[in-house]
């Protein structure tokens, strides 16, 4: 491979619109065919679209791309389908970061590409349950990887559909390799656990990192097909939930599970780490946040 890779960063960066495209429109279609229920008299949420863009240090232009975020809708009460393609120079911290990992060669050249997509969904229901998603490529001179997956995260569970979500990831991810979702749903398991708190944040789901098997097709195939895995894996669990009645103990017991949200994403998520540390758009960065919590 050349060492600027130019096809397949723009090929990488086209598909991770095309899925957020994808899902802005479903979203927006499970908003509009919500016609029962206490929230169903509201309007119809819709997606506000911002442009993001990113600055290197003496100015420069060094990518952004678009936040999209409803509030306020029938059945979510807060979602954001972020995508964005950034690059620039890695500081200090970022490259020393990297370097601990294993990514050679980035204290000599700390040139980088990044292009993904990021998804978090907070929802008006308490048993219609919180879900995350991001796939995302990453590019330096010496390297490249990709890295994501998703995970469900309901205040209340239902066994059924974490059955659900994860029989589908699973199905996505067999043709790649019968070892491949164990190995995900192992690493989902441990990524999104939190120690402070002794428990995992959900149900979990799959998760990779630093994934380059030296075929950068395969491994980029692997990439869409876990994005391809989100919409039906979560849309039949959000339909069959979010017409079930709720008490006031139900949306406390939500309130509290995104307090348990928040403190992941701010103390242990390394996307929000990198997102802050490399100076984009601190709001889309913290898109994730819940618009309501609670502690105790």
């Amino acid at each position: 491979m050349t060492e600027q890779m130019a096809d397949e960063k723009a090929r990488a960066s086209a598909w991770f619109r095309q899925l957020r495209d994808d899902i802005v429109a479903a979203f927006e279609n499970l908003e509009d065919t919500q016609t029962e229920g206490p929230t169903a008299s509201m309007p119809a949420g819709r997606f506000e679209v911002t442009e993001t863009k990113r600055q290197g240090d003496a100015g420069e232009d060094a990518g952004g791309g678009l936040m999209s975020v409803m509030r306020g809708g029938r059945v979510f009460e807060k979602v954001g389908v972020n995508v964005s393609t950034v690059y620039g120079s890695l500081g200090v911290a970022a490259q020393k970061s990297m370097a601990a990992r294993g990514v050679p060669g980035v204290e000599e050249d700390p040139r980088f590409w990044a292009s993904g997509i990021s998804l978090v969904a907070h929802m008006q229901n308490p048993h219609a349950p919180a879900v995350h998603m991001n796939t995302r490529m990453f590019w330096t001179p010496a390297a490249w990887w990709f890295g994501g997956g998703s995970d469900l995260n309901p205040c209340i569970e239902y066994a059924e559909d974490t059955q659900h979500f994860h029989d589908v990831q699973k199905q996505h991810l067999d043709p790649h390799g019968d070892h491949l979702y164990p190995e995900l749903k192992t690493w989902a398991d441990e990524y999104f656990y939190v120690p402070h708190r002794g428990r995992a944040r959900g149900v979990g789901g799959i998760f990779m990192d630093d994934r380059n098997s030296g075929d950068w097709e395969a491994d980029f195939a692997l990439t869409q097909d876990i994005g391809r895995a989100f919409l039906p894996a979560y849309l039949p669990v959000t339909e069959k939930r979010r017409n079930t009645p709720w008490s006031e103990v139900d949306k406390d017991k939500q309130l509290i599970h995104r307090g348990l949200y928040a403190e992941y994403n701010l103390v242990y998520d390394r996307g929000t780490k990198f997102g802050l540390a490399t100076g984009h758009d601190a709001n889309a960065v913290l898109m994730s946040l819940p618009p309501m919590a609670k502690w105790i």
